[in-house]
C-alpha cells in the first residue's frame, strides 16, 4: 500500500486514517514467519509544520525455541509514530521508505518495524534450559545425562582445548 507523503504535506487539511492487512508471509524475517496478515492501522495528520504519522500493528509470530526447537507463537501489538516535514521528504538518507515521488511504503514500514519489534531470538519461556548436548533431549523433560562439564569430550581430538580453557 503506498500513501502518497509528498501530496499529503502539501495539501492536506484533514487527517488520513488508513485500516489495511499486509500479508508478509514470504517475507524472510530470519527466524519468524508470520502466521497470518499482519493487522494494521496509519493515520496521519496535518501538523504546522509536516505531518504527525501513526503506524499500528497487530501480528502473529510463528518461530522456533532457540534453545530447545519447540515451536512457539506470540503475539505483537505496538505502535510508532513519526513526525515528518517536507524536507524530510526530500532528504536522501530519509529513514522512512519512500520512493523517490514521495510516495510512503507502508507494507515496507510494516516489515522493518517487525524486525525491530520482535527479538533476534525467541525463547519458549525465560527459564527454558534448552536442549542436551550430549543426548539431543530436552533438559526440562528429565534428561539424566551429566552435567557437559563433567562429561567426555565427543572427540578426542578436542581435548587439547579443555586443558588450555583449565
Amino acid at each position: 500500500m503506498q500513501f502518497d507523503l509528498h501530496s499529503f504535506l502539501e495539501n492536506a487539511r484533514v487527517p488520513y486514517n488508513a485500516h489495511f492487512l499486509t500479508d508478509l508471509s514470504q517475507a524472510d524475517f530470519g527466524g519468524f514467519t508470520l502466521a497470518a496478515p499482519a493487522e494494521c492501522d496509519f493515520t496521519a495528520t496535518p501538523t504546522a509544520d509536516g505531518a504527525a504519522l501513526l503506524l499500528c500493528v497487530k501480528a502473529q509470530v510463528h518461530a522456533e525455541c532457540a534453545r530447545c526447537l519447540e515451536p512457539l507463537q506470540r503475539s505483537y501489538d505496538f505502535q510508532r509514530e513519526y513526525l515528518v516535514r517536507m524536507r524530510d521528504v526530500e532528504d536522501p538518507d530519509f529513514e522512512l521508505p519512500c520512493k523517490e515521488e514521495g510516495c510512503l511504503d507502508l507494507e515496507e514500514l510494516v516489515y522493518q518495524e517487525l524486525i525491530f519489534e520482535v527479538p533476534a531470538v525467541l525463547l519458549c519461556s525465560a527459564d527454558c534450559q534448552g536442549l542436551c548436548p550430549i543426548c539431543g533431549k530436552k533438559k526440562a523433560a528429565g534428561c539424566t545425562c551429566p552435567p557437559a562439564e563433567h562429561a567426555a569430550p565427543v572427540d578426542a581430538r578436542l581435548s587439547i582445548l579443555k586443558q588450555l580453557l583449565s
